[in-house]
Parts: C-alpha cells; sequence; structure tokens
C-alpha cells in the first residue's frame, strides 16, 4: 500500500486537493462553510440542550464546540469515504490506478479541513478563560488515532457500497444513531451506573472526544489505556479494511 501511495503521490495529492475543493464549489463561502456549519449547529444545541439536560456546567458552548468538529471531521469522512468510489465510476472505468487512493483522498481532505476548524476550539478556549495547555501535546496523537479508525471504516463500507448500494444509507442511519451514543452534548460519566454505560465503553468515537475533552477542555491528561486500546483496535480494522477493500476492488470496473 505504501509503495503504491509512493508512485502515485501526486494522484493522491491532487486528488485531496480535489475532495476540498469540489466540496464548495461554487457555494459563495467556499471553505469557510467547514466553520460556519459546525458553529450553526454548536448554536441550535446550546440553545435547546440547557432545557432538556438540567446540569451543563459552565462553557457549556466551548464544551460542545470541542464535541461537535471531531464528530463533523468523522461523519463526513464516512459519508463521504463510503460514496467515494461510486462517485469516481468515470475515471475506475477508464485508467488504472490504486483504487485505494480514493479512500485515503477523502480521509486525507477531512483532515485538513478539520485541522482548519481547530482554530475554532482555540478561539473558544481562549475567549471563555479556559485557555491552553501543556496537554494539548497529545492532540496530535489524538487526531492520529480518529483518522486511523475512519480510513478503517471507509475501506470497508466504500468497497460494500459498491456491490450494495443501500449501504450507503444504512451506514448514514447507523452514524445518526450512534451520535446519540457518543459524548457530545453531555459528560461521558452521565450514564456510569446505568443499564447503557457499556455503549460509551463499546463506542471508540466516544473514547475519542472523551480524550479532546480531557486536554483542551478539563486540561488533564486523556485516559491513555483507553486511547491506546482505540489504536491497536484502529490499526486492526485497517488492517483488515485494506484486505477487504483490495479484494472487493477486483470488480469495480465491472460494478460501477
Amino acid at each position: 500500500m505504501f509503495k503504491n501511495l509512493y508512485n502515485y503521490r501526486q494522484l493522491l495529492k491532487s486528488n485531496v486537493k480535489k475532495e476540498i475543493r469540489g466540496k464548495y464549489k461554487g457555494s459563495f463561502l467556499g471553505v469557510l462553510w467547514s466553520f460556519v456549519n459546525p458553529l450553526l449547529m454548536t448554536l441550535v444545541y446550546a440553545i435547546v440542550f440547557p432545557y432538556i439536560l438540567k446540569d451543563t456546567g459552565d462553557h457549556y458552548v466551548t464544551f460542545i464546540v470541542i464535541g461537535i468538529l471531531p464528530w463533523t471531521f468523522f461523519t463526513t469522512v464516512i459519508s463521504q469515504g463510503t460514496f467515494c468510489v461510486l462517485a469516481n465510476a468515470g475515471i475506475i472505468k477508464k485508467v488504472y490506478f490504486p483504487r485505494e487512493i480514493l479512500p485515503i483522498s477523502v480521509a486525507c481532505s477531512g483532515l485538513v479541513n478539520f485541522l482548519i476548524s481547530c482554530i475554532i476550539m482555540f478561539i473558544f478556549l481562549l475567549c471563555s478563560g479556559i485557555g491552553i495547555s501543556v496537554q494539548i501535546l497529545w492532540l496530535p496523537l489524538i487526531i492520529m488515532v480518529q483518522t486511523i479508525l475512519s480510513l478503517g471504516i471507509i475501506l470497508i463500507t466504500s468497497g460494500i457500497n459498491v456491490y450494495i448500494r443501500d449501504a450507503e444509507y444504512i451506514i448514514n442511519f447507523i452514524i445518526n444513531m450512534l451520535f446519540y451514543a457518543t459524548p457530545i452534548l453531555y459528560k461521558s460519566d452521565m450514564f456510569i451506573g446505568t443499564s447503557v454505560e457499556w455503549l460509551i465503553h463499546a463506542n471508540p468515537m466516544a473514547i475519542i472526544i472523551t480524550c479532546y475533552r480531557d486536554i483542551l477542555f478539563y486540561q488533564s491528561m486523556p485516559h491513555v489505556k483507553s486511547l491506546l486500546v482505540v489504536l491497536l483496535g484502529s490499526l486492526l480494522l485497517l488492517f483488515i479494511g485494506y484486505k477487504v477493500f483490495k479484494k472487493l476492488e477486483k470488480g469495480f470496473a465491472e460494478e460501477v
């Protein structure tokens, strides 16, 4: 895989640029939508959820922003990555290139957009008075874990979606349901001791977002053991995803 990526690095680079530019092509605000979308979502949740949750604590808007932005990164990569092979059906039928470049390009473009939108998190942290601590040094590791997890997922879903076109809609439904099992709008310890506590522990995105909050909002060390478990699981998923993708890509030209 790495040899293919190196040999076709120019194609990968141009494809990442195309993904970033194409997403906002023709829109008035362009790349600014990377900021506007999560801010609008945050505004809605910040108005509604304090009435649902009795104790939201201080700096609730900043609390939500730190959850919304990584989640937006995750859902964007999954939704676009699942459809990426079908979206490039024309070039797949005409030209040979390593097909894994397509999902990798989606993951890389999503990563670039997320890194840009991280500016929002830093602005909210500074304006709220929370500030930025030395724990921010953990941020690259957490982002890397999330990127590997997302790429592992879309290597599988993008291949399956070629053969089962309903997979795209099923996956989007699952992602929407997963939103409520992820501590984005509430604290991760809210359901401790309840019958649904296992959902939080079994959800890798719940652990990842909790780690973001630990280092940025609470300015403490993340739960390193849990993060390493997710990292190892993500690497295993990436390996399996690559094998599945290479197995399924043999019939892409006939099926797309």
